[in-house]
Order: structure tokens, then C-alpha cells, then sequence
């Protein structure tokens, strides 16, 4: 199957392009297995739930205060969380669902790739004008204002035609060695922010390298994007296209009650692959990065990184007494 994908064209609105404000869809990624922070959220609700489903910190899960937050930029009823069927007595919480506009489930995990491939199918039938913002959710942001501002930027840059995917870059405190890097590259021109093309990705540089990557302005790959859903499926049928013809084979049966079996069908014939390795690493040349300053973002997908955050805030959850100290020693 050859497909082909080309951005739509805008319509012109009061003589300037302009992509209307109910075509910008949200996509929680929350169907990961948590595993790096497991010692922690046995602790916190004592079973082995994944980090999305935990409080860590506040009065709401991760997976809540994700949600919460990227509703300051996206409508309720166009988000939609893409979760896995053997986490379901997690999100199967009436609570949970009542909060919810849209469910998709996968029969199991297979990585990033698959996941945001089959919300993108979901939405391409929904909204073929869709502009999504794909958002993880295991982030704590210190400036939850700042980080809204970063976002509405990084829609308006891909709704400029011809349409970039462009990604939220964090201007880095520290030589991480456990994050992706980007090295921007010649400015863009789309939007109003400091937005680059990118050069090339780093993945989870030496502590030498990090450093200068550092120096020569590098940023924090945060993983959140933006962009037109047919720009995101030009990018997967580039880098991975017998993912995307696997999706496409099934394609008729989404949104039908045949989806489940659908799905299983697929999940059964695919390997499992990463969004950020395959994909953004392998089309560099079509991305562009928003260069994010003093938001205070933080991954939390290890024990050390969520204790360093509650520090910062002061925090002192009963379950990290006599704890941190312990995890600093193996961290």
C-alpha cells in the first residue's frame, strides 16, 4: 500500500491563513508499563499500577494533572487518551471515565510509534483538518503558565502553511545524560516564537557530550509536538511504513464495534518501536523545535527525578520518609 499524505491548505480568514481554534485536538499518551518507576508507585499505592495512575505528588494522578493541564489549551471534548486494555481496572474508574471525552485502547503496548499511530487514524476520520498536540504524561511543569503560552505558540507555528511538526524544546539547567537532546539548527520563520529547524537528535548522550551539547545551545527533547495529522503521517510513512500499512490495512473497521478485533489483529503482526528513535531521529529535516526557557520541566519516569521535584517544591509526601535518601545512594 503506497499511500501519500499532504498537508490541507487553511482557509483564508479576514485576508491572513489561519487554522480555526476547534480543529486543535489533544492526544495523552498513557499506555506505558511504568517500569523504571516501579519501586516508587509499589510504594505509593502498593500494587504494580503504572506511573499514570499513581498520585506522586498533589491530589491526582499523573495521568489527572496531565489532563488538567493541557485543557487550558485544548477542549475537553477534542482530547482523547490512548491507554492499554491490561491497565483497564485503573482507567475503568467511574471517576476516571466520567472526566474522560475519548478512550483509545490498545489490545497491548507496543511502544510510542503504535500508539500515536492509531490515535492518528482515529482522528484522521474524526477532523482531516486536525492540528494534534501529543503530550506524555509523566512531566511536572513548574510554570504551568509558561508551558500553555509554549503550547498555543507551537500550534500557531504548524498551522503556517506548509505545516511543521514542531517540537517543545527545554532550554537544559544541567548536562542530563538520561534525556534526548536537539541541536536546532537556522531559524524557521513560522509563528512568533524562537522557533528552529532541527539539526539532529542526541540520544541520551556521554556526560562529556552532554555538556557540550549544552554549550553550543542544545535543548531538552520534551516529546511533546504539534502538528497536522497528515504532516505526523507523512513523517511515519517516511521512517516507518509498514507500521503505517498495518493501520491502513484495518482502516474500514475503525469506529465500527469490529475496531477491538481490528486492533488485535494489528497488535499481533507489529513489532514493538519508539516514536522518538524511528521517527523524529530518522526525519530531522521536516522539524522544527520551540526553544522553551524557564518552564521548570521535569520527566518523572525515575525515582530520583520525582524526589528532586519535591524538593523543589518543598514537598514531603509521607511516602518518601525514609526513603530519598535511599534512592539517592542508587540513583
Amino acid at each position: 500500500m503506497n499511500g501519500s499524505y499532504s498537508a490541507p491548505q487553511p482557509t483564508p480568514i479576514d485576508g491572513g491563513w489561519r487554522q480555526a481554534s476547534e480543529h486543535r485536538w489533544g492526544v495523552i499518551l498513557a499506555g506505558g508499563d511504568g517500569k523504571r518507576l516501579l519501586s516508587l508507585t509499589r510504594r505509593i499505592a502498593g500494587d504494580d499500577r503504572p506511573k499514570q495512575f499513581c498520585t506522586i505528588m498533589g491530589h491526582d494522578t499523573l495521568l489527572g494533572q496531565t489532563r488538567s493541564r493541557i485543557w487550558k489549551s485544548v477542549a475537553p471534548e477534542r482530547t482523547c487518551v490512548v491507554v492499554t486494555k491490561s491497565h483497564e481496572r485503573f482507567y475503568a474508574d467511574r471517576r476516571f471515565a466520567s472526566r474522560t471525552s475519548s478512550l483509545l485502547i490498545q489490545p497491548r503496548n507496543q511502544g510510542t510509534a503504535p500508539a500515536i499511530v492509531y490515535s492518528l487514524m482515529r482522528l484522521r476520520e474524526l477532523d482531516p483538518g486536525a492540528v494534534v498536540a501529543f503530550f506524555p504524561c509523566d512531566h511536572h511543569f513548574a510554570d504551568e503558565e509558561g508551558f500553555t503560552a509554549s503550547v498555543k505558540l507551537a500550534f500557531e507555528a504548524a498551522e503556517c502553511p506548509p505545516g511543521p511538526v514542531v517540537l517543545l524544546g527545554i532550554v537544559p539547567d544541567a548536562p542530563e545524560v538520561a534525556y534526548g537532546w536537539i541541536e536546532p539548527a537556522t531559524p524557521t520563520g513560522f509563528g512568533a516564537g524562537p522557533i528552529f529547524r532541527v539539526g539532529r537528535f542526541w540520544e541520551k548522550p556521554s556526560l562529556s557530550l552532554a555538556s557540550a551539547l549544552m554549550k553550543r545551545g542544545c535543548l531538552w527533547n520534551s516529546f511533546v509536538m504539534v502538528g497536522r495529522v497528515n504532516s505526523f503521517l507523512h513523517l511515519i510513512r517516511r521512517a516507518l511504513p509498514k507500521l503505517l500499512d498495518s493501520f491502513e490495512l484495518y482502516r474500514p473497521a475503525f469506529s465500527t464495534p469490529a475496531e477491538p478485533s481490528a486492533l488485535l489483529a494489528i497488535y499481533s503482526r507489529i513489532r514493538s518501536s519508539s516514536f522518538s528513535d524511528e521517527v523524529l531521529a530518522a526525519c530531522p529535516d521536516e522539524l522544527a523545535v520551540l526553544s522553551c526557557d524557564d518552564l521548570g520541566w521535569s520527566d518523572l519516569g525515575e525515582p530520583r527525578r520525582v524526589l528532586s521535584v519535591l524538593r523543589r517544591k518543598g514537598a514531603r509526601p509521607a511516602w518518601a520518609r525514609g526513603w530519598a535518601f535511599d534512592c539517592d545512594a542508587a540513583g
